[in-house]
């Protein structure tokens, strides 16, 4: 993803990238801070193992799903409701907010919003018309936007209404619950410069382009063609207009990001240090030597490396789990040509389901940083959402079964592998497109860079090997698996993916609201492997406009029933070591960073 909470928050790889040496590495992340305490006006902070940062604008699209470009633009760039983890619990934090309040009709079907009196970067005021401008360009090309999923926003509003420069109101299709309109639909809006931006290329003039759909439409393409050039980012006045704490220094293509304090902002969070450096690494051993050699203020350990903790202790570092609000799983392409109608038969994923040892990878591989994951919603914190099955794992790990379900469906192995003998649609048949002679063989493309990944895919291919069931592993920098798994259809050469991983630090953060609307809806603009049942879209649907946990916690249990995914272990989202002295933060369960809120103690 990203990456990635939904879209614009996953984390998410295909060709390995080129390992770079430390020195090499440090080399090239040179800048205005050299070493971890030399300087109280500065801060370096480790990003993921080959989650390169690589989307400025912050409107995501599906190739771009990973947290780091979320966090990166939320500095830059304000939403209008940041509803967060960042303050020790999930709610509306309303320092780091453009809004100040949201105000729900009786009925439920409007919300008047209030916006604060802000400033952009160039002292102009921030209006309801930068928040209509955002609602146009989302409205005209929500397709192409990462967060859409067909009936949510922006389909859910049917109109926007200006009431005065800083006050409008947003008209619902139906009514909705308060909480959850507020933190997963209204927290995807982010106002954006109308008076910088709303126009059709570099050279043209600012107009009310957004006021018409072939504008709108041009708009998107001159935001988005903008946003692709990498290595102008620094340059282009485009992305000098800010509401955040921080402004853009630099930004390289090999991914450090170099943030500076907006000193004319005037919201609630400013920057605690003004000068943050976002340093790349290709693997978590070179983040690691990083670390020991005092170059990172904030990075982070696998979990393999705990039984080192006193190592990093008596540097100077305290070593903190950082807990995230997420699941971790495997798409399937139900589209793939080879393996698409296996994975379409419900008894085909519970054979896989159910050669996978979840306890004992979570125990051996994550270090007892990890918990099981059954279904859609997250387990290692508490909450009314996870059902009574979910919780219980409707299919325990056992080969033996694995295998039987596979042999009581036309299987038989044969060289290692099992292969359908009897086609068919029967009970006892291998199911409805599938080819006689088609072999158990599926590839997954997995992100690159992380030892424990590397472990759970091997330990995934043996497991799956006891049941017949032949899995190839394929690595790549997280970029590139997103960007080589999209949604796609059959006859598209794209399409040739079968299984892919995005979730070392788990693959999707969630709102305060669990939703799978974006996931596992149907045309869901991050169901990357095109599931689609609607059973399950009512379910969703349902949970999206009811106040009673039960509709999730209905929807909990259909998918944990239905694997829609392969339900993998939700590891911490990473081991944070950070150096003493720095705080004023807590660590964002829903998988975000906020360098406004670090700051170096006295």
């Amino acid at each position: 993803m990203f990456p990635a909470r939904r879209p614009e928050r996953r984390r998410s790889a295909l060709a390995v990238g080129a390992v770079v040496t430390v020195s090499a590495l440090l080399a090239a992340c040179s800048g205005t801070s050299g070493s971890s305490s030399s300087s109280k006006d500065a801060i370096n902070y480790a990003l993921p193992a080959n989650f390169t940062p690589n989307w400025i604008l912050p409107i995501g699209t599906a190739a771009h799903l990973n947290t780091n470009n979320s966090s990166i633009a939320h500095s830059l760039w304000e939403p209008l409701v940041a509803f967060d983890g960042s303050t020790g619990k999930i709610a509306w934090n309303k320092k780091a907010s453009l809004a100040t309040a949201a105000d729900f009709a009786a009925d439920r079907k409007s919300v008047k919003i209030t916006l604060g009196d802000r400033h952009w970067s160039d002292g102009k005021p921030i209006t309801s018309r930068d928040v209509e401008f955002w609602f146009n360009v989302i409205k005209t090309n929500k397709k192409d936007w990462a967060s859409y999923s067909v009936g949510k926003a922006p389909d859910d509003w049917t109109s926007f209404k200006t009431n005065d420069d800083r006050h409008f109101t947003l008209t619902f299709d139906k009514a909705y619950n308060p909480q959850w309109m507020l933190a997963n639909q209204l927290d995807l809006i982010t106002p954006l410069p109308q008076h910088v931006w709303d126009k059709t290329s570099a050279s043209g003039k600012v107009s009310d382009a957004d006021r018409t759909e072939a504008g709108a439409k041009k708009v998107w393409t001159y935001l988005n063609t903008a946003a692709k050039d990498i290595a102008h980012y620094a340059s282009n006045p485009l992305w000098k207009t800010v509401s955040g704490p921080y402004n853009l220094k630099s930004y390289s293509t090999a991914g450090k990001v170099v943030l500076t304090e907006n000193k004319k902002y005037d919201g609630g969070e400013k920057a605690g240090i003004p000068t943050v450096n976002l340093l790349p690494f290709t693997t978590t051993d070179a983040e690691k030597n990083a670390l020991r050699s005092e170059k990172v203020d904030y990075g982070y350990i696998d979990a393999t490396d705990l039984d080192q903790e006193s190592t990093f202790t008596d540097q100077g570092y305290s070593v903190k789990p950082w807990t995230g609000w997420a699941i971790t799983y495997l798409p399937y392409n139900f589209n793939n040509p080879k393996m698409g109608a296996v994975f379409k038969q419900l008894y085909a994923r519970q054979a896989i389901q159910r050669s996978i040892d979840q306890v004992s990878m979570a125990k051996v591989i994550f270090n007892g940083t990890a918990v099981p994951g059954y279904g859609p919603v997250p387990q290692a914190q508490a909450s009314g959402y996870l059902s009574p099955v979910q919780k219980n794992n409707p299919y325990p790990f056992s080969t033996s079964a694995a295998k039987k379900l596979l042999t009581s469906h036309g299987w038989k192995q044969q060289g290692g592998a099992m292969v359908c003998e009897e086609p068919g649609s029967a009970d006892t048949q291998c199911g409805d497109g599938v080819e006689q002679g088609t072999k158990f063989e599926m590839q997954v493309l997995s992100q690159s860079g992380s030892t424990v990944t590397d472990n759970m895919m091997s330990t995934l291919q043996s497991s799956l090997a006891k049941t017949g069931i032949k899995l190839s592993i394929k690595t790549a920098p997280v970029n590139s698996v997103l960007s080589q798994t999209p949604q796609c259809t059959e006859d598209q050469d794209i399409c040739k993916w079968q299984l892919s991983f995005f979730g070392t630090a788990g693959s999707w953060y969630f709102p305060a609201f669990p939703s799978g609307d974006s996931l596992f809806q149907t045309g869901g603009g991050s169901n990357f492997g095109n599931y689609s049942n609607k059973e399950v879209d009512d379910l969703i649907s349902g949970s999206n406009t009811s106040d009673s946990t039960d509709a999730m916690q209905d929807y909990s249990e259909s998918l944990a029933k239905e694997l829609p995914v392969v339900w993998l272990p939700e590891p911490d989202y990473q081991i944070s070591v950070i150096k003493n002295g720095l705080g004023g933060f807590t660590q964002d369960s829903l998988g975000n960073f906020h360098p406004a809120q670090w700051k170096w103690g006295k």
